[in-house]
């Protein structure tokens, strides 16, 4: 099964596949606006850390407890028809916020819960979009399809923060959640004039009619193979460790800072995400993908230490461009590994319980980020607190350290966990010891190379 050949598909040419990235580049600034402004909005209405990581998990929890059945519908259904009803579903999300707040109504807890109806649409836009990658473009271009993935959280990142604190400033919540509508809008209108190559699975390869199966399925094909099993393990840490950062970043800026800088920097992240994303584009990255992948973590962590040093604009803003800067080529790198390693008709379920797998302790470390700098780390770091005449000598006292020695706890963690990953033998050999499931341009089984991205078979 895992070998099976694939029947050739007639390619769909350049148009596809830029079509759709254009539209999901509009669909996710909108969603990277709205995302820092209502996250800026709930922090300044509570001042409660553990309300603003609360609007994080609300986005993160749903998507990961609903992805293993989203993924086995993935497989099952339409890809572009799945990505249609995910941004149709998100975009409802963000009217319905709209209204309550138009209307006056608007309370945190409209925020939860409709933040995380919308995530459910992610759990399934998420890898119908990425396991359609392999059927639009060939083979020796997913490295760059995929780094043009990573451009445009580069860009979503350079312009969110900078228009949501525009935004906030100028016209207030009720604009931002407009123009997060009318994205959707146009995601699904790209969506619409395009159609996706069909995948369908080789004979005898589907275990059973129920999701259930399915979904056993794709755990079988994770579990049989300990190298990517082990790397999932990697990711599940590693973004634990990153959970707390990502949770406690604005908060630590808005502690010595104002909104509008905490979204310059975040501009200035971004830029280095984008410059990554460019890079990667038109590299394709290194050919030893889990040397890219272990050690872009390390360093990435480290940046992420370099962030909390100092309650100064300039260490924060060089550690969050340059962790940003790593995360094109580890996503890239690790994005591809897998295409190229799982077969096309296993991918949105396998992708999405990499995904649950991966985010399944994030959840964990977003709920433990507001009460440990709340109650622990900000007391231990006050002027004449417990470590305030040591640790508080190099990365200061006051308001907003104790976040900050979070923050540093965290990129150390993550530096950690990308070194012993390279160190164990079955994630350092994976790429040699596990066959390619898609054939080169070619091949038998694959029809020859056509200029430029096309579609690669089914």
């Amino acid at each position: 099964m895992d070998g099976a050949r694939v029947e050739p598909l007639t390619p769909v040419g350049p148009g596809t596949f830029f079509t759709v990235w254009s539209g999901q580049l509009v669909s996710v600034v909108g969603t990277t606006v709205t995302g820092f402004g209502l996250q800026i909005w709930v922090y300044t209405q509570t001042g409660s850390v553990t309300s603003f990581a609360l609007v994080a998990l609300a986005f993160g929890l749903p998507a990961t407890l609903i992805s293993p059945v989203a993924g086995a519908l993935v497989d099952r259904w339409d890809r572009r028809l799945v990505m249609i009803g995910a941004d149709t579903l998100a975009g409802v999300s963000t009217l319905a916020i709209a209204a309550l707040f138009f209307t006056g109504n608007l309370q945190i807890w409209h925020i939860y819960l409709l933040v995380g109806f919308g995530s459910v649409g992610n759990a399934f836009q998420v890898p119908a979009w990425m396991a359609s990658l392999p059927t639009l473009v060939p083979k020796r271009h997913l490295a760059r399809a995929n780094g043009m993935t990573q451009l445009i959280d580069g860009v979503a990142l350079v312009l969110g923060p900078a228009i949501a604190g525009a935004l906030l400033f100028t016209a207030g919540l009720g604009a931002i959640l407009v123009l997060d509508a009318v994205t959707f809008v146009a995601a699904v209108v790209t969506l619409a004039v395009v159609r996706f190559p069909a995948v369908s699975a080789p004979a005898g390869a589907e275990t059973g009619p129920s999701l259930l199966d399915r979904v056993r399925q794709g755990w079988r094909f994770i579990r049989g193979r300990s190298g990517l099993l082990w790397l999932l393990w990697i990711y599940a840490a590693v973004n634990f460790a990153l959970a707390f950062s990502n949770v406690l970043i604005l908060p630590m800026i808005l502690s010595f800072s104002d909104e509008r800088m905490a979204g310059a920097i975040f501009s200035a992240g971004g830029i280095g995400l984008l410059a990554g994303g460019l890079v990667m584009s038109a590299w394709g990255g290194p050919r030893r993908r889990i040397a890219a992948i272990t050690w872009g973590i390390a360093v990435g962590g480290l940046c992420l230490a370099l962030a909390g040093l100092r309650p100064n604009l300039l260490p924060v803003g060089i550690g969050v461009v340059l962790l940003l800067a790593t995360v094109p080529l580890v996503n890239t790198a690790s994005q591809v590994l897998w295409q190229v390693k799982v077969p096309l008709h296993l991918q949105g379920r396998v992708f999405a319980l990499r995904r649950m797998l991966a985010q399944a302790a994030s959840p964990v470390a977003i709920l433990l980020a507001g009460p440990l700098s709340d109650r622990v780390f900000e007391p231990l770091l006050a002027e004449g607190g417990p470590l305030a005449g040591t640790v508080g000598s190099v990365i200061g006292t006051g308001p907003g350290r104790g976040i900050a020695l979070l923050v540093i706890l965290s990129g150390l963690l993550t530096a950690l966990i990308g070194i012993l990953g390279w160190l164990h033998p079955r994630v350092r050999n994976v790429e040699s010891e596990l066959p390619d499931t898609i054939p080169d341009e070619g091949s038998p089984g694959r029809p020859g190379s056509v200029p430029g991205p096309a579609a690669a078979p089914g």
